[in-house]
């Protein structure tokens, strides 16, 4: 059976993208780490829809995680048409004040999860000349962001990657897309442990959308020949005005924004 693996489903961006997919009939496999949410989940849309949804509780964050995915979807004879990596987390504040086992983390879910999962699979859709492999990025991934250095460069590596396997793959029939939501009302800040005040430091008055937009732009996307699909177009104006302006001069200006609340009591330089 062919299916639409879709990681980080269980809430936010993800179970309104799950919510969209299952309406235009794919058959889906949702991965994320709570069980208990990806069971409700998968029998909510089957029932709604009419279409078989399987899940695979797991944290991708852990070593070794996408080989047991993989392993799982050969066991139950499933052939994963589109992937959609969605998964990802973040972090912020002064980066010497993180905890560098959190930092790590990070970069296994938002970079080497992708790349191991996007590697098993594409391997698959070359065989058969046929597939879509989506990798969700951010805003972030266009420019440098003090207070989420590691955070901005994890995706911006995913950025990258999705982009020069999109042209490397173009002769396969291959349809590979990046998404690029902004600021998005989830669980990302509560899970980056991102307080209200930290929020608008880090954001200032940036547009923020709900889960249900962003999932709406990236099914546009789907169905669009578009390599890059920023969700938005007060982000996409952010980021064509931001390409005129040097790093340097971006990293100021956000850092200036957040230095009082992520550095108080440091004297400056």
């Amino acid at each position: 059976m062919k299916v639409t693996l879709l990681t980080g489903a269980s809430s936010g961006i993800g179970e309104a993208w799950a919510d969209r997919l299952a309406a235009e009939k794919h058959n889906l496999v949702l991965v994320a780490r709570s069980e208990s949410k990806l069971k409700e989940l998968s029998t909510t849309l089957s029932h709604k829809y009419g279409v078989s949804v399987q899940y695979i509780a797991i944290d991708l964050s852990q070593p070794q995680a996408d080989l047991r995915i993989v392993e799982e979807t050969e066991k139950r004879k499933l052939t994963v048409a589109c992937l959609i990596n969605n998964a990802g987390i973040g972090t912020a504040g002064d980066f010497t004040q993180l905890n560098l086992a959190n930092e790590l983390g990070m970069m296994q879910l938002n970079m080497m999860a992708v790349v191991s999962l996007t590697h098993h699979y594409l391997k698959q859709m070359r065989e058969r000349n046929s597939g879509t492999i989506i990798n969700v990025a951010s805003m972030a991934a266009f420019m440098p962001a003090p207070f989420m250095a590691a955070y901005a460069a994890s995706k911006a590596f995913v950025k990258s990657f999705t982009e020069a396997l999109a042209e490397e793959n173009r002769p396969f029939n291959i349809r590979i897309m990046l998404l690029c939501p902004g600021a998005t009302e989830t669980k990302f800040f509560e899970t980056a442990n991102i307080n209200e005040s930290d929020k608008k430091a880090l954001l200032g008055k940036a547009n923020i959308q709900t889960p249900d937009m962003v999932a709406d732009e990236a099914m546009k996307g789907m169905k669009s020949q578009k390599i890059v699909v920023i969700s938005g177009l007060t982000n996409r104006i952010g980021v064509k005005l931001g390409a005129l302006l040097p790093n340097s001069v971006i990293a100021k200006f956000i850092a200036k924004g957040a230095r009082s609340t992520f550095q108080k009591g440091y004297s400056y330089v």
